[in-house]
């Protein structure tokens, strides 16, 4: 890093970032080559000196679990002593949340130098444009914050970096690495106007990620898209181990367990267990009674995709042991992924936006929640989701529905068109005691849930990361508190 002072206050490097193309943002945009360019990417790191050289990668791709399948990467890292990167998008909070080392996000005084220093660079590739009388496109929003964090990573400096990608996989921004494993969790629909309209076509996108002869580690289960997986690997020449063949797991479902350190949990948490085999044969039992923080058997199965690549990284001499993958595991959180904030009574916060999440989701509430049948929902989305699918899997697991629309955000669906398809959707399932109400923005929508929520009863928040970090916000200012529940 330069050894100037910033010239930026944390405002100004927001502002700065924002003022760049965000196509977090945009409703929609062209997914090609010309628009999102690797070249481009690697024109800005080597500006920055290529920071992203100076240490090991592990590279995360899929349609859902990437980012609770990085961080359980790098918590088990973590735990087994090495200093270690973490970088996912979105952020709920604060965009720092984006690179994290050994699990603490980088501060706003590390955030403001970083941007800073790769503004320069940019700046400098605008004006090269700009003299060359060229319209190209200059970095974007994500492009910047990922070169920041790979400086960030190298300059702390870290051990191994684990990199979750922004979109599909072939041209995000993050694919400039050579990993040490490339990872695929899921394939299921989402972003079809960027990556297509069949899963062999996003699974074609997520595939883009596989490097000639680096260990390959699939967790999608169907046929279809783990076929265009296989046949990429196999072109590639890459060592391939799946889900189901190579490794497997068994489920041993959600429980609840007793904590004495969070107070408004009432003094138990939820946990998820599992036992891993591999290979995928039974009676080989590489790691049992597994517990993780994450719910859900979807998460039991990311667990599992994280093993395998751990034991691919042991296989090439890291050294791993199995305290640090079981303790690893245990401690691994990840906000806003069936994250229940209170238990009495349960309010419960995912950023599920796609159906295949949604109904992740979903069983959840019905294994760790089945006695609780006054469930309250809070619901906003994307115009580029699959709004219809969502709440057809939605109407028929809630007694109350809050729709609304989150501020943070333009791509958020409109409430009139948002009512308009809950009602569809309800005639379409059938679907008649569900209450539907409508609230103008989260604060309404959260105050509205809390004055419906007895002591029987159960708050979700879902449909966006946009969503759930607004409201979190309020419920961390005011939470539900069980004695004005249990009185209501």
């Amino acid at each position: 890093m330069t050894s100037k002072p910033p010239t930026l206050t944390r405002d100004a490097a927001l502002e700065y970032l924002l003022s760049r193309i965000d196509y977090e943002r945009v409703p929609r945009f062209p997914y090609r080559a010309q628009t999102l360019k690797l070249a481009r990417m690697h024109e800005l790191l080597d500006r920055l000196g290529n920071p992203h050289h100076r240490y090991p990668i592990v590279h995360v791709a899929g349609t859902k679990g990437k980012g609770s399948t990085s961080s359980m990467i790098a918590s088990i890292l973590s735990a087994a002593g090495y200093r270690t990167g973490l970088y996912t998008s979105p952020h709920l909070d604060r965009i720092e949340e984006r690179m994290m080392v050994d699990g603490h996000p980088s501060t706003g005084d590390e955030f403001v130098a970083l941007i800073d220093r790769v503004r320069q660079a940019v700046d400098e590739m605008d004006r090269r444009a700009g003299s060359n009388g060229s319209h190209e496109q200059g970095p974007t929003y994500f492009e910047i914050t990922t070169a920041a964090a790979m400086l960030h990573f190298a300059q702390r400096p870290v051990d191994v970096a684990v990199l979750e990608v922004g979109l599909g996989g072939r041209l995000d921004s993050t694919n400039v690495c050579h990993p040490e494993v490339s990872v695929i969790t899921s394939i299921s629909f989402d972003h079809m106007r960027q990556l297509g309209n069949t899963l062999a076509a996003i699974a074609g996108e997520k595939a883009g990620i596989i490097k000639t002869g680096i260990p390959v580690v699939s967790g999608v289960v169907d046929q279809e898209p783990a076929e265009v997986i296989r046949q990429r690997a196999a072109a590639l020449q890459c060592p391939y181990f799946e889900i189901g063949r190579d490794f497997r797991l068994d489920y041993r479902g959600i429980q609840w367990v007793n904590q004495s350190s969070d107070s408004s949990m009432g003094g138990e948490r939820l946990v998820t267990r599992l036992d891993y085999h591999e290979p995928a044969d039974p009676s080989e039992v590489a790691m049992g009674e597994l517990e993780i923080g994450l719910l859900g058997q979807h998460q039991a199965a990311n667990a599992a995709v994280a093993i395998a690549t751990v034991r691919r990284l042991q296989e090439q001499g890291w050294n791993i042991p199995a305290d640090a993958m079981r303790s690893g595991l245990a401690a691994a959180r990840v906000p806003a992924r069936t994250e229940v904030i209170q238990s009495h009574p349960p309010v419960i916060l995912d950023a599920a936006h796609n159906v295949a999440s949604i109904r992740a989701l979903v069983q959840v509430l019905d294994e760790a929640f089945a006695n609780i049948r006054s469930r309250i929902l809070i619901f906003a989305t994307s115009r580029d989701k699959d709004l219809a699918g969502m709440l057809r899997c939605l109407l028929p697991k809630f007694s109350t529905i809050v729709l609304t629309r989150y501020l943070n955000n333009p791509r958020c669906v409109d409430l009139v068109d948002l009512k308009q398809e809950a009602e569809a959707a309800a005639a379409e399932v059938m679907v008649g005691d569900c209450q539907i109400l409508i609230e103008p923005c989260p604060a309404a929508a959260w105050s509205a849930a809390e004055s419906l929520a007895g002591p029987d009863s159960l708050i979700c928040v879902s449909g966006s990361f946009f969503l759930v970090a607004e409201i979190r916000s309020l419920a961390e200012a005011s939470p539900l508190r069980p004695i004005r529940a249990a009185t209501a």
